[in-house]
């Protein structure tokens, strides 16, 4: 069964409706009860329905064929199922054909072929309206450099990179392992008046310092053993363009005086050399470290902080600026189908719900290496929960109960898991159940009934 749905019945008996109602409610759907096609419309009109069960002969100016298409003016991804005479098929056919009605039921009706129906036509429409909301947030998100955004953090940080590209303005981004601080950083050079010139990335992280000098600044012949010729650096290479210092927060202290010398007066000398070459290189540096801290702990200079944060970029953590995530879905989901020549073209709403609240350790980078996974592996055209990598023990919202990416990983019956995730949303909740079923995507109505089931006070 899916998870709670809002269905909208129509029908102009009163008992027959109210017989319908509460057997879709005991399955824990919400429901809402009209008796006329232009109550249905008014009601589709303020909350859109999952499902609209209507019988095809109404009471009034409307009959269940113009609630069918007033329900697809409404809200396309809704799903109409008639409930029809036995000698009514031929036209409940014609809203199958016609009309685009998800199904038809003839009466006398039997309450677990509608459940069943109505489920079915429930999952169509969550996935329907998760894809539509897909798409909008995709079209609503804006795309700069290949970087998606639709976030409000990340609107504001392409708004700061367009204002510093094309200036003079060492730029510092920082943002954890994976946030995309090198997208960033490149950006900042495709859009500056030196994106004709050469773009050189290097990681400051885990070279020692003797190597980290000699690939920064070059050598001259015999400066060290094996040092057979003289060699460019990269920051000649890299003259008139722009060099990425990422991780600079890593860099050794003696590295981050002979920096500073660079940018202070242009000037960069050889290893084993005491002749100053000048180049004219834009650095833009990035780090997951809390440079200030590093400054007042003495592990970076406090004079090279403030040179190399004239202009300063956050990004922050996936987990933080979720509208992101789900255009991100998409965007990787159309790369991974151009590499692999796939056509996968959609993603369940439970599977999508578990992608959006997972909290995304590695950010960016591993949403992405879990789309192209699945993209590659999956069977037909739709990503399922079942499709999901395993992943490491992580909850979606708080580290009181680990809760996987993919549940089926654990060594758990479904039930204990469920079990599982209600407690850790209630504990986080203090109790409240309403905020406990809203974490979970369920409605209070299957809360109050699992909490029963389950025992859980």
């Amino acid at each position: 069964m899916p998870d709670t749905a809002f269905i909208l019945i129509v029908e102009d008996e009163r008992s027959h409706g109210e017989a319908i109602k509460e057997g879709l409610e005991r399955t824990g759907h919400a429901c809402r009860l009209v008796e006329t096609g232009a109550e249905a419309v008014a009601s589709m009109e303020e909350r859109p329905p999952h499902v609209v069960v209507t019988d095809y002969r109404l009471g009034g100016s409307m009959n269940g064929m113009d609630v069918l298409t007033r329900a697809r003016e409404i809200s396309p991804w809704t799903q109409v199922v008639m409930i029809t005479a036995h000698g009514d098929q031929r036209l409940a056919r014609d809203a199958l054909k016609v009309g685009g009605a998800f199904d038809y039921l003839t009466k006398p009706l039997d309450l677990d072929e509608l459940r069943e129906t109505v489920n079915r036509a429930a999952r169509q429409a969550m996935t329907a309206r998760e894809g539509a909301q897909m798409r909008r947030q995709l079209d609503e998100a804006c795309s700069f450099e290949g970087i998606i955004a639709a976030s409000s953090a990340m609107r504001q940080v392409l708004d700061r990179v367009r204002r510093v590209a094309n200036t003079k303005l060492t730029v510092l981004v920082y943002g954890e392992s994976g946030t995309g601080k090198e997208l960033i950083a490149r950006a900042i050079h495709n859009n500056s008046d030196r994106r004709k010139k050469l773009w050189v990335p290097i990681n400051c992280a885990g070279i020692s310092e003797g190597i980290l000098e000699s690939e920064l600044f070059g050598h001259v012949k015999g400066a060290f053993t094996n040092a057979m010729a003289d060699r460019r650096g990269l920051f000649e290479e890299a003259d008139g363009g722009t060099i990425f210092l990422d991780e600079i927060g890593d860099m050794p202290m003696p590295m981050q005086a002979k920096l500073l010398r660079v940018l202070e007066n242009g000037e960069i000398v050889r290893v084993g050399s005491n002749r100053p070459r000048h180049v004219d290189v834009r650095i833009v540096a990035a780090t997951n470290h809390n440079l200030k801290e590093g400054v007042r702990e003495r592990t970076f200079r406090e004079d090279l902080f403030f040179r190399i944060n004239q202009a300063e970029i956050n990004l922050l953590p996936i987990r933080d600026r979720r509208e992101d995530i789900l255009p991100l879905v998409q965007h990787f989901m159309q790369r991974a189908n151009g590499l692999h020549g796939k056509e996968v073209k959609q993603v369940t709403p439970e599977a999508l719900r578990l992608l959006h609240n997972y909290r995304w350790p590695g950010n960016v980078r591993e949403l992405w290496n879990v789309i192209n996974q699945m993209v590659v592996f999956v069977e037909g055209d739709t990503i399922d929960v079942d499709d999901l990598p395993s992943a490491p023990p992580i909850n979606t919202t708080t580290d009181i109960v680990p809760v996987s990416l993919a549940p089926k990983t654990f060594d758990v019956t479904l039930d204990e898991l469920t079990k599982m995730a209600i407690q850790a949303a209630l504990a986080q909740h203090h109790g409240n159940r309403e905020k406990a079923a809203k974490q979970l995507g369920i409605g209070a109505r299957t809360l109050y009934r699992k909490l029963k089931e389950y025992g859980i006070s």
